[in-house]
């Protein structure tokens, strides 16, 4: 995996279409590698997790090209390339497993670790006000269910993404409550930077698998709520 790092250092120092044309078919080989890696990240992941196992890699993979059409970024191509392995594929709203590849842009004013770096996130980056609200009753009435799965992934390195974390308590819960810390958060995302010399192909599958596996007990537990939502607007 070395040497897609390598190439998306590349074209960011030449983010521009005559440099990208010119390398296109040392991309389009990175990019074949990277699918096959994620077939067999799915397949794995789909020995305790069942409901990705009819994924393919397209239903989970994103392409090179950025829309700038709002953006003042201009740039034409993404600095990363990356899988989503969730329930019925990247568009079906459902939280899932997300792994992706980027040098570590650590200069750049503004990065942060999901603009910078190789990184794993499992949860859900965006959740809807309606689950949110659901997920966080959740928490508080589970008798320290939750705590304890995010301890459970904390021990294999994925913690609480703190990125977007209310200072106040949302409205309609309580600072006394047990779980007051947990409640305050807007996303509920495990996330873990990974080094950028990755080692093997072999040993990074083993090392993915061993955290989505910890974390699939936490991400379950926020697709419940998301799947509720959908049941009562049904």
């Amino acid at each position: 995996m070395n040497d897609i790092i390598d190439f998306l250092q590349r074209l960011a120092a030449n983010n521009e279409r005559t440099w990208f044309l010119e390398h296109k078919a040392e991309y389009e080989a990175l990019r074949l590698r990277f699918e096959q890696f994620t077939a067999r990240l799915i397949a794995r992941i789909a020995e305790f997790d069942p409901s990705v196992a009819d994924l393919t890699p397209k239903d989970c993979t994103y392409r090179i090209y950025r829309d700038v059409r709002f953006s003042k970024d201009k740039s034409p191509y993404k600095t990363h390339i990356g899988c989503y392995i969730c329930r019925g594929g990247k568009k079906s709203g459902y939280s899932g497993y997300y792994f992706h590849l980027q040098p570590d842009f650590a200069e750049r004013a503004g990065a942060d670790i999901y603009t910078s770096g190789n990184l794993l996130a499992i949860g859900d980056y965006m959740c809807e006000p309606q689950v949110l609200r659901v997920l966080r009753e959740d928490i508080e009435n589970g008798e320290g269910d939750f705590p304890a799965l995010v301890q459970q992934a904390a021990a294999h390195g994925m913690h609480l993404d703190d990125t977007f974390r209310l200072k106040r308590m949302p409205k309609g819960f309580s600072e006394e409550s047990a779980v007051a810390d947990l409640l305050k958060y807007k996303v509920y995302c495990l996330v873990s930077r990974l080094p950028q010399d990755l080692g093997s192909e072999d040993a990074l599958l083993d090392r993915l698998v061993e955290m989505c596996r910890a974390a699939h007990p936490f991400l379950d537990f926020v697709n419940r709520a998301i799947t509720y939502v959908r049941e009562e607007n049904l």
